[in-house]
């Protein structure tokens, strides 16, 4: 198969120059770059005081859930500390299925929530779109139990669910969101891990 490189390495440059624009919106939103750090503390907080932190997603959201809960369970930067109590939601195959197919997909989150979380818990909940019933579902089930609810997603529009804090990277495209979420995922991670030593 004929491969024209320099068309794909000129496309290639043209995809980190987006994604390079989006960080620099992130990093130039005040409001954004101070929700993200209050979300780390407050998570921190909660783990600190015995709380759990549920991480959950679809699609590539579902891959960064396991990531970011990987990044606590196991060590992160600092390879000394302690576990830190994290559970990416819906990697339970057996609870998943059952659930999809006795009630929804839509309830896959929010079920396993009402089952494990209790007041005092953490649901971080990624959704680019912010509009996944799952998504909703899981947000709304963890507001009823009192939980400290995180939705990361893209921007910001009137139809996002009720989360106690939101952060929207300014961006609709879906890949540049996921790269974003997965920064400020990371950055929340090693202030938890530094706030938990």
């Amino acid at each position: 198969m004929m491969t024209d490189v320099a068309a794909f390495t000129a496309h290639l440059r043209a995809q980190l120059n987006t994604t390079a624009a989006v960080l620099t919106a992130v990093n130039n939103d005040v409001a954004l770059l101070t929700a993200t750090v209050n979300a780390a503390i407050q998570t921190a907080k909660a783990i600190q005081n015995g709380g759990t932190l549920f991480i959950c997603g679809n699609g590539g959201s579902a891959g960064e859930a396991t990531h970011l809960s990987g990044e606590l369970i196991g060590p992160f930067l600092n390879k000394t500390r302690r576990p830190l109590p994290a559970i990416a939601l819906g990697f339970d195959p057996s609870a998943s299925t059952a659930i999809a197919n006795d009630f929804t997909f839509d309830a896959i989150f929010a079920r396993q929530l009402t089952a494990l979380a209790r007041s005092g818990d953490v649901l971080w909940a990624l959704s680019t779109s912010g509009r996944s019933a799952n998504i909703v579902n899981a947000l709304n089930a963890a507001n009823e139990r009192s939980l400290l609810t995180v939705l990361l997603t893209g921007a910001a529009h009137s139809e996002l669910p009720t989360a106690d804090i939101i952060l929207a990277v300014p961006s609709r495209d879906t890949p540049r969101i996921q790269e974003l979420h997965l920064v400020l995922g990371h950055f929340m991670c090693e202030m938890i891990e530094q706030l938990s030593v």
